[in-house]
C-alpha cells in the first residue's frame, strides 16, 4: 500500500516535471506594464522596471505576448519588451525562440486566468465583459459613456428649459404685479354699496 502511494507520487512528479521545466528566465528591456491579458487594452497590474528578471511561463503562438511571473505576480507582457539568454546572447522573445528556450505555447482565457490570479482586483467584477475581448469591453464601455453623455445633455437641456420657463413665468408675474400696483381701482374690482361716494363716479 505504501509502495503504491510512492509510485503514484513519483508518476505525478514525472508528469509535472516538464511543466515545471517549461519556463525561461527573461529580462525586461524597459519599464513595461504587466497586464491582465495579452493586449495593451487589458488593465495594467504592475510595472516591471527595466532590467528586472522575469520568469516566462508561456507565450501565445499567434501574437507575441508572454505570460510572465514577476515577484510572485502574474501577467502578460509583449515579447518586444522581454529578452532571454540564447546561446550566450540576449534575444527578444519571439516565436522562433519559444522552442529553443523551452517556452511552451499557451492559450489565454480570461475566465481561467483571472479566476487564478485576479479575484481580488477591482476589474475582476467586469470579467464577463472582458471575456468577450478587450475590444468588446471598450466598445461596450464607450457606448455606455455615450449614453451617459447623452443623458447628461438631455438632463442639462431639460434643466435649462425648466429654468427659462420659470424665469418667464416669474417675469410675467412681476409685470402683472407692477401693473396691478399702478392701476386705479375699477368699479368692477369691488362691490358698491348704496350711499358709498366712490360708487357715484
Amino acid at each position: 500500500m505504501k509502495n503504491l502511494f510512492v509510485k503514484i507520487a513519483a508518476v505525478g512528479l514525472l508528469m509535472l516535471a516538464p511543466a515545471i521545466a517549461q519556463a525561461a528566465e527573461g529580462y525586461s528591456t524597459a519599464n513595461v506594464n504587466m497586464r491582465a491579458g495579452p493586449s495593451t487594452r487589458y488593465p495594467a497590474v504592475a510595472v516591471i522596471p527595466a532590467g528586472s528578471s522575469v520568469e516566462i511561463r508561456g507565450c501565445l503562438s499567434d501574437v507575441n505576448w508572454c505570460d510572465v511571473e514577476f515577484y510572485g505576480g502574474r501577467g502578460w507582457v509583449s515579447g518586444q519588451y522581454v529578452q532571454a539568454l540564447y546561446q550566450q546572447r540576449r534575444v527578444y522573445v519571439g516565436p522562433q525562440y519559444y522552442r529553443p528556450l523551452g517556452i511552451p505555447m499557451i492559450r489565454f482565457s480570461v475566465d481561467n486566468y483571472w479566476d487564478r490570479y485576479y479575484r481580488n482586483r477591482d476589474f475582476y467584477r467586469d470579467r464577463d465583459r472582458w471575456s468577450r475581448g478587450p475590444d468588446y469591453y471598450y466598445r461596450d464601455r464607450d457606448n455606455r459613456d455615450r449614453d451617459r453623455d447623452r443623458d447628461n445633455r438631455d438632463r442639462d437641456r431639460n434643466w435649462r428649459d425648466d429654468n427659462q420657463r420659470d424665469d418667464r413665468q416669474r417675469g410675467e408675474r412681476q409685470r402683472d404685479d407692477r401693473r396691478g400696483d399702478d392701476r386705479r381701482p375699477d368699479r368692477r374690482d369691488f362691490d358698491c354699496r348704496p350711499g358709498d361716494p366712490s360708487c357715484d363716479e
